[in-house]
């Protein structure tokens, strides 16, 4: 069974413009993200999608392949929709350009699961137990049904309660693994709603 291991890396972020270059201890954060992500990947099978030639540069110089991918692009899933017609695979892992910290074992289970799993989105998570990450808008809170699929997904504090505290909730890990018929079918989706996780609801 064929994967790849994309790292979307996009230069011009909202939040913190050039964030995958970020210096971190003498090591831009997207190498610190790819050498994460090689513990347990081989290197053939990692690689980079941006739109930024001071990315694709940095991975040059490092000997990481780099596909550049179209500005247009609105989040990290439509630019491995873009890797996905050059690079043909049964799945995709998406892990983000910043996660330099992200835990490799993670990416095995993700691994083992979309292995066993081929053709279904996969997406992280874990319980939140702090009340802070609760009601942080930078934290994307999960919802699911009772058989495990996503219902929803927001930064607001969900699930809700009548005095918005926290009972039990679930927050995104952000790597995903990708099937190759739901990145076409994503990429066909009119970009309505930035969060990827809502485009890819009916598939």
């Amino acid at each position: 069974m064929k994967y790849y291991l994309v790292i979307p890396a996009r230069y011009n972020s909202r939040r913190l413009q050039g964030k995958p270059l970020l210096n971190i201890l003498g090591i831009p954060m997207i190498l610190r993200t790819y050498n994460q992500c090689k513990k347990v990947v081989q290197e053939s099978k990692i690689l980079i999608a941006t739109d930024d030639i001071r990315i694709k540069k940095i991975c040059e110089i490092n000997k990481i392949k780099v596909v550049m991918t179209s500005k247009k692009c609105l989040t990290g899933t439509d630019r491995i929709s873009e890797v996905a017609k050059s690079f043909k695979a049964d799945f995709y892992l998406n892990i983000q350009g910043d996660e330099p910290i992200c835990n490799p074992s993670d990416i095995k289970k993700l691994i083992i699961e979309a292995k066993k799993n081929p053709n279904t989105i996969i997406n992280g998570y874990t319980e939140i137990k702090d009340k802070e990450l609760f009601y942080s808008e930078h934290i994307p809170k999960v919802v699911f049904r009772k058989d495990g699929r996503l219902l929803y997904q927001s930064r607001a504090p969900i699930p809700g309660n009548k005095k918005t505290k926290l009972v039990k909730s679930w927050r995104q890990v952000c790597v995903y693994s990708l099937p190759y018929r739901a990145l076409k079918a994503f990429s066909s989706i009119k970009k309505k709603h930035n969060w990827k996780a809502l485009r890819t609801w009916n598939y």
